[in-house]
């Protein structure tokens, strides 16, 4: 009995035992081997294509300025519109006058102010501007060189305002001059030049040669001196008025237009007549025509002027004896001879001297008519626009410097006129009178650019 009890209980310790080491096994072997189990499959992607990367060595990192910054290539970007008025390629143009000047053309004119290539401070008696096509336009006219103004002296300081100013201008700047008298035109170059120190000496030589003697002022006899003819809106009815006249307001329009035709940026005279657009002279009307034939066919006119004309010879007598009189004192004093405005004017030249006809002519035809100045205005207008603006270019400033005699008249009316004038054309004048004024208003030779 002892030993069937024995037997059982080994049996049962048998039994335990191996159930033991089942759950020791599940519990530490089974656990280990389920870490180990397969995960999810996973589609396998294609690696990209082979790339193949230049890396070169780069500095320590540091901070740039600005001015170091270097630009790369980039595509896609988006900006705002931009305007970029440049000329068309059928234009001739210059990058730089002191690089090279094709045909007289400017690469500034189609946008001008927007580089600043060439541009120069430019001061004429006082009158500043910024350009870079700059035109001088100066009154030779014997009335320029009277006793009244000054005579040579003062046409010298004009003479040395201008040529101080060319040599004070950039080397890219372009200029020319124009010296008139009346209609009569004489240009130092065919087309704006680039300033420098060569052209500026041969500019002081060219210039010296006029109004440098009594006797033979302005442009009479001169070489190369010419009437131009006029290039635009030759089909406007007032076109053919701008020649027509030799009123001063005629004569001022012509140059006008002439300067306009020239292409500058900034356009000097320097005159002793201007009324801006006022003064200009139209043809008699047909009723005008009219009625002087019925007065020259009457008898008192045709005595009249018979007894006018016997007085001319005696009128030319007198004034050339009164000449001989004032110049005898001049010389006697070291003066030069005197010079009258007119040239050849025996009823100018008579009044000028306080000389009086006992017969004065009848008239010497039909009375011409006034234009309003809002015609001459709206003429130019027109002009501007055909020139420039038709064109994409900015039409120039005019500046006049108005030289005067210390009592010449001058009314408030024509003053306003010239102020006008220069307006329309966004410019600015200015009345100088007599020698010592146009010595003090000198101010080119202290301006400078480099």
């Amino acid at each position: 009995m002892l030993m069937k009890v024995i037997v059982i209980s080994v049996l049962l310790h048998v039994v335990a035992g191996f159930v033991a080491g089942l759950v020791t096994i599940a519990t530490h072997v089974m656990k280990d081997e389920a870490s180990f189990e397969e995960p999810p499959a996973v589609e396998e992607e294609q690696p990209p294509p082979d790339v193949k990367v230049e890396i070169k060595p780069q500095a320590a990192p540091s901070v740039q300025p600005l001015n170091n910054l270097k630009m790369r290539q980039v595509g896609n970007i988006s900006v705002a519109s931009v305007n970029v008025d440049l000329p068309g390629m059928s234009d001739n143009f210059t990058v730089s006058a002191g690089i090279g000047n094709i045909a007289g053309g400017g690469l500034m004119r189609g946008a001008r102010g927007s580089i600043g290539m060439g541009m120069s401070d430019v001061s004429v008696f006082g009158l500043k501007t910024r350009a870079e096509r700059i035109l001088f336009v100066i009154d030779a006219n014997r009335r320029m060189v009277t006793d009244a103004k000054g005579g040579l002296n003062s046409y010298q300081v004009i003479k040395d305002e201008i040529t101080d100013m060319v040599g004070n201008l950039s080397a890219g700047t372009l200029f020319n001059v124009i010296l008139h008298d009346h209609r009569r035109t004489l240009m130092f170059k065919p087309q704006l030049v680039p300033a420098g120190l060569d052209i500026h000496q041969e500019l002081v030589t060219w210039v010296s040669k006029v109004n440098s003697n009594a006797a033979n002022p302005g442009l009479e006899g001169v070489a190369g001196a010419r009437n131009p003819q006029l290039q635009t809106m030759k089909d406007n009815p007032l076109h053919e008025l701008l020649p027509w006249s030799g009123h001063s307001g005629n004569v001022a329009a012509f140059l006008t237009q002439f300067a306009l035709e020239q292409t500058a940026d900034a356009v000097f005279f320097i005159t002793g007549k201007h009324r801006g657009f006022g003064n200009f002279w139209a043809k008699p009307s047909e009723k005008a025509r009219k009625e002087f034939e019925e007065y020259r066919a009457t008898k008192a006119y045709q005595e009249q002027l018979a007894k006018h004309d016997l007085e001319v010879v005696e009128m030319r007598k007198r004034i050339e004896s009164e000449l001989a009189k004032i110049n005898a004192d001049r010389a006697k004093k070291g003066m030069p001879p005197r010079v009258l405005a007119h040239r050849d004017g025996v009823h100018g030249n008579a009044r000028e001297l306080g000389l009086n006809w006992k017969t004065r002519h009848p008239g010497g035809g039909p009375r011409e008519e006034v234009l309003d100045p809002v015609e001459v205005r709206r003429y130019f207008k027109d002009l501007v626009q055909v020139l420039y603006e038709d064109r994409a270019k900015s039409p120039p400033s005019l500046n006049v410097v108005l030289f005067l005699a210390g009592d010449e008249v001058f009314k408030p009316e024509w003053e306003k006129e010239l102020d006008q004038y220069v307006r329309f054309f966004n410019g600015k004048d200015r009345v100088i009178r007599g020698a010592d004024e146009i010595k003090s208003a000198r101010s080119s030779k202290d301006t400078t650019n480099n």
